[in-house]
């Protein structure tokens, strides 16, 4: 890849197979060396620098992508001489978002580091696709002050996970959470949401902040109701609570501003009504005052606060499905409509963006869903839950969703938020994280590697040539969890062979296809063991 540029339209002209299994398109090689005979992902080609970065194919049926971006909201007074050079602000503008310098024409080092963390990138594309709306990087500006690591959110990037951490009403302990968000970031989580609604909130929250190295989201709504009933929540607790939020160093706030009041009477007669906290509370609220969504009226206000902090918008679901059974209904895809008229309130006055999506979606719409906010969100960053496309598997929803996950991944979405075993059950433990955490690793690689995102497989060769030299040492240090797969192995055969327990020394086909002097496979000099495994007692 020259100049680290990626435009990949078409792969190399090889020989054509025959007709009756001819390869459709292709999109990029995941391997950066080409390795092995795989022919490169199934996906659409990337095209970076437009809604197309890393794309599955549309089925029949799907809506295409917004033909506008970012760069069609901007704000009062800024101008633009033609697509693509840098807008003009009004004389004595001062930036103070991210996606205000990459309009301007600026690589902040916030950009620049984030195209180190994602090789497939360079600076100005990073800084392009922020600009379009299409790639975030939430960095509050305090947070920056500590120990944040900037990273991006968005499709032209690699798959990003979140994980959910907080103290309960039940269990409250600021030191297990801060052990929690260690553990989520060792086993993969791109960002942590602090979701407490028990103990000292903004004790616990400024903990999280002050320690973590990835960015924190929250939904402030929770903090807003300590010590008062909903219905005694005031637009001025509203905008005082978002600005303490802000000024603590929080990246992304899940403000759930779409839930309207005439969206209500569509969730009559669903099986599971609204699921999201935040929207269940809004709705009593606007019921009980006969008003509109605070939220939505105040959104302009919010908007302000949060620029000056550089908080990125994480603009939330409230009507999100609960169950397969309200899945994509008319109350879901109202708000999503909402949503898309908040991106671009937002994006007019300077803030970044990305969309939450549902929960709770059967396999075949996931692709719809996506598609849908792609198109109605102008390509803004999707973060979905899951989404769980399964009801019945409680203890397991981190495999239910991981399935969803991956979906969703190759179909668009940017961010997947974890489901841990806990969920629905109750409050996740150190476990619960790692489980969940690794499940949407998983998924969020494999959707990676489908889309042919540049260098994504290049581990997976990896260990795939320790595992065709029978190095099992290699083998688990190439692995995602080394202890693991060692202690896996070593239950049945406690010293290195040339077969594991699976098959024996006779039946292994690795082993015989290693000994075929016509094959490649697993002769690898660099690949070798340091010293030849040992058979098993029990075959000498």
């Amino acid at each position: 890849m020259s100049d680290r540029k990626l435009n990949v339209l078409s792969q190399p002209a090889e020989a054509s197979p025959p007709a009756a299994w001819r390869l459709p398109p292709l999109g990029a090689n995941p391997s950066s060396a080409r390795q092995g005979t795989s022919p490169g992902s199934f996906a659409s080609p990337p095209r970076i620098g437009t809604p197309w970065s890393f794309s599955s194919p549309d089925s029949p049926g799907m809506p295409p992508p917004s033909e506008k971006s970012a760069w069609d909201f901007l704000p009062v007074g800024w101008s633009r001489r033609e697509e693509g050079a840098p807008a003009k602000a009004p004389d004595g503008f001062v930036w103070k978002t991210q996606l205000e310098a990459a309009r301007l024409g600026i690589v902040t080092p916030q950009m620049l580091r984030v195209a180190q963390r994602e090789p497939h990138l360079t600076p100005e594309q990073v800084r392009a696709e922020v600009a379009a709306g299409r790639l975030i990087i939430p960095a509050n500006r305090v947070h920056l002050s500590y120990r944040l690591d900037p990273m991006a959110i968005g499709r032209a990037s690699l798959t990003k996970i979140n994980a959910n951490l907080g103290a309960s009403p039940v269990c409250s302990a600021i030191e297990a959470e801060l052990e929690k968000l260690d553990w989520a970031i060792r086993w993969g989580a791109d960002t942590a949401m602090d979701l407490s609604t028990g103990g000292d909130l903004v004790a616990c929250r400024e903990a999280i902040i002050r320690h973590s190295t990835v960015p924190i989201g929250t939904v402030p709504i929770y903090s807003m109701i300590v010590g008062r009933s909903i219905e005694d929540l005031t637009h001025d607790d509203i905008l005082r609570e978002i600005e303490r939020q802000a000024k603590q160093g929080v990246d992304y706030f899940t403000i759930h501003a779409g839930v309207l009041r005439e969206h209500l009477p569509l969730v009559k007669k669903r099986l599971i009504g609204i699921v999201s906290r935040g929207g269940s509370l809004l709705a009593k609220w606007m019921i009980h005052h006969n008003r509109q969504n605070p939220m939505y009226e105040l959104f302009d206000d919010i908007c302000d606060i949060m620029r000056q902090y550089d908080v990125s918008f994480s603009l939330g679901d409230g009507l999100r499905p609960g169950g397969l059974a309200d899945a994509s209904d008319e109350a879901q895809f109202r708000e999503l409509q909402t949503l898309a008229e908040l991106t671009e309130r937002a994006w007019s006055r300077g803030c970044q963006v990305m969309v939450e999506g549902p929960g709770h979606v059967p396999f075949d719409q996931i692709e719809y869903n996506m598609k849908l906010q792609r198109r109605l969100c102008h390509g803004a960053p999707f973060y979905v839950l899951g989404p769980l496309v399964t009801d019945m598997f409680p203890g397991y929803d981190h495999m239910t969703s991981s399935i969803g996950a991956t979906a969703a991944a190759y179909h668009g979405a940017a961010m997947l938020c974890y489901v841990t075993p806990k969920e629905h059950l109750g409050l996740p433990k150190k476990d619960d994280v790692k489980q969940g955490c690794v499940a949407y690793k998983i998924a969020a690689h494999a959707a990676d590697v489908a889309l042919g995102i540049p260098g994504s497989r290049d581990r997976d060769d990896e260990l795939t040539k320790a595992r065709a030299a029978l190095n099992w040492q290699k083998h688990f240090d190439l692995s995602f969890d080394p202890d693991l797969a060692r202690a896996l192995h070593d239950e049945d055969l406690p010293v290195d062979t040339e077969f594991c327990a699976m098959c024996g020394h006779a039946w292994c086909s690795v082993r015989i296809s290693k000994e075929i002097q016509d094959f490649e496979s697993g002769k690898a000099v660099e690949y070798q063991p340091a010293r030849k495994a040992m058979k098993s007692p029990a075959t000498r």
